[in-house]
């Protein structure tokens, strides 16, 4: 790989007879690169959609090639591309349904809007993974026939599948008005009884660790219920009795349904995994009597999960704020907070709690300026890149916290190109803050030169236009891949200097 080829690729001041010479030159790689471009002309388009299906396909679903560009014979994927966007032809589907390649059919049957008499052809496809992804995505009628397929796998899809009818899947949840399964992935390949062991060395060997059967399918039955407690469309009274069933991933998946009783909830707040119990805590179904019992909980990451809560009331997530790590985050109930709660929340003698709405990015100018002004460095820290923010606030922060806040305030929007420079210049330097000035696009030449004697900095640097043009030539031949290919896809490079360097370096 040539990382001045590639960066070259990606610059989007790069001439076009210089696209024109890269195509000429270009691996699959390079011409990955060059697909990625906006600015290509038709002759270009077809000239790189040659070069091989994984170029096509990628400028298929980028919308740069229509139906006329493509022959299903010779580009299948490119052909699925287009059938997937819904821009392709029904014609070429009868193709692709029979074609030998299993991964070419079972693309297929993940395409939309597809002809009835394909659904049928790809419905009694002799693999079954062709049917089980046909199952996955297909309509309501179809995916209540595959329901009753003897091989659990289609089964399996079935339940996942939003479309299937709301009967069938509590029929595929409870196992109750289907014949049996006949087949699963296991026992299609093992003889039973056999478990997958999670050590097996066996390179061909693709099960999931756990997979199991022992005549009765057991994993993929475990698996079928699992999809249908995650699908919506199961009816809650077939999903409610797994609330004391013995797998936690059953459970878990029954605690995050959007329709949970309010007493399964209770219930599975008492469950012994603090898994289960996180996943129910960042339900926005459960009531105020569960939340209030779940922030009392010190189980592993429930108090986070439960401050994630868009139902969580304020003064429970009041107390949260200084009982758990919530991280630099905006938490749902904060960003919808009402303007009285917003100033209450602001106001609030715990540092914890005015940082949580530090972070909205839509505060009042007054409540963001007191906020700025806030003597806890989280809270400023926390406020820093929210727009608005004067020159002359965004340094006394700096002033009043140093290190604490300069990498957030190099984040800001409206930071001048002075004080960037100024934050590159701070003593003891904050390596962080190299990264966001050389990030932001008021940085100036001399904080961006600043940037470049920083390590992590210095590709993010090499690839800001305001870099001088002689600096981001010199750095072409940077030792450090990532610099060179940077500087490369930097805008401002002299074409002169792109022309040399599109002779100079080879693949």
């Amino acid at each position: 790989m040539n990382h001045v080829l590639h960066g070259l690729a990606a610059n989007p001041s790069l001439p076009p007879e210089l696209i024109d010479r890269l195509i000429t030159i270009a691996d699959t790689d390079l011409s990955s690169e060059l697909a990625a471009r906006t600015d290509l002309t038709p002759p270009q388009l077809t000239t790189l959609a040659a070069r091989g299906d994984e170029i096509a396909v990628q400028l298929a679903y980028e919308g740069q090639l229509a139906a006329d560009d493509i022959d299903p014979a010779a580009q299948p994927y490119a052909a699925l591309a287009l059938l997937d966007e819904g821009a392709g032809r029904q014609e070429w589907t009868a193709f692709l349904a029979t074609h030998p390649t299993r991964r070419v059919r079972e693309k297929l049957a993940a395409c939309p809007d597809l002809p009835p008499d394909v659904v049928r052809t790809l419905a009694a496809d002799p693999d079954i993974q062709v049917v089980a992804e046909l199952a996955l995505w297909t309509t309501p009628d179809t995916a209540a026939r595959l329901a009753r397929h003897p091989h659990a796998e289609a089964r399996r899809s079935a339940a996942a599948n939003e479309s299937t009818p709301s009967a069938v899947l509590e029929m595929l949840i409870t196992g109750e008005g289907l014949p049996p399964a006949q087949r699963c992935l296991v026992c299609d390949r093992e003889e039973t009884p056999f478990v997958h062991e999670s050590s097996c060395q066996r390179p061909e060997c693709d099960l999931l660790a756990g997979a199991a059967c022992d005549g009765s399918h057991q994993s993929t039955v475990h698996e079928i219920q699992r999809m249908a407690l995650l699908n919506p469309a199961t009816p809650i009274d077939a999903a409610v009795p797994f609330a004391d069933h013995p797998s936690m991933l059953l459970r878990s998946a029954l605690a995050i349904r959007p329709d949970l009783p309010p007493s399964v909830g209770a219930h599975l707040a008492k469950d012994p995994i603090p898994g289960v119990r996180a996943d129910l805590a960042e339900n926005p179904a459960i009531g105020d009597t569960v939340i209030r019992t779940l922030a009392a909980d010190r189980g592993h990451d429930v108090q986070r999960r439960l401050a994630h809560n868009p139902s969580v009331p304020l003064d429970v997530l009041a107390d949260l704020a200084g009982a758990t790590r919530i991280g630099s985050t905006l938490l749902p109930r904060i960003a919808a907070a009402s303007p009285d709660e917003t100033v209450q929340l602001a106001a609030s003698r715990d540092a914890a709690v005015r940082m949580l709405v530090a972070q909205r990015r839509d505060l009042p100018a007054a409540i963001r300026d007191t906020l700025a002004a806030d003597p806890d460095a989280k809270v400023a820290k926390s406020v820093a890149p929210h727009p608005g923010l004067s020159h002359a606030r965004l340094r006394a922060m700096v002033a009043r916290h140093g290190v604490q806040v300069v990498a957030k305030v190099a984040t800001n929007p409206d930071a001048s190109p002075a004080l960037l420079e100024e934050l590159t210049q701070h003593q003891p330097p904050v390596r962080k803050a190299f990264r966001e000035v050389a990030r932001h696009p008021r940085a100036p030449a001399p904080a961006l030169l600043a940037c470049l004697t920083d390590r992590q900095a210095r590709p993010l640097a090499a690839a800001h236009p305001n870099l001088p043009p002689a600096v981001i030539a010199e750095l072409l031949t940077e030792d450090d891949g990532r610099v060179a290919e940077a500087a490369a896809s930097n805008p401002s490079l002299a074409p002169t200097v792109m022309s040399v360097a599109s002779r100079t370096f080879v693949l």
